[in-house]
């Protein structure tokens, strides 16, 4: 498959794949860390400030067709 990482595109197994996800999950608070599509995947540090704007953020990845995967959590 292949994985967007900032500028550059790579190509991996999907195991190598959800051993990234991980990581990026825990790097993200509130906000979207990856999205999906088909043999696509493109990793993201998109930050809310609200879950609110967190919401409509989702909203716009799945109306153009992604699997999101977003953290709903606020640290303290």
């Amino acid at each position: 498959m292949k994985v967007k990482v900032g500028q550059r595109t790579y190509r991996m197994t999907r195991k190598e794949y959800q051993g990234l996800l991980e990581i990026a999950s825990e790097q993200v608070a509130l906000g979207v860390y990856a999205l999906e599509k088909d043999d696509y995947a493109e990793l993201r540090n998109d930050h809310c400030d609200s879950t609110t704007q967190l919401k409509a953020m989702i909203g716009q990845f799945k109306a153009q067709g992604f699997k999101v995967m977003a953290n709903a959590r606020v640290h303290k």
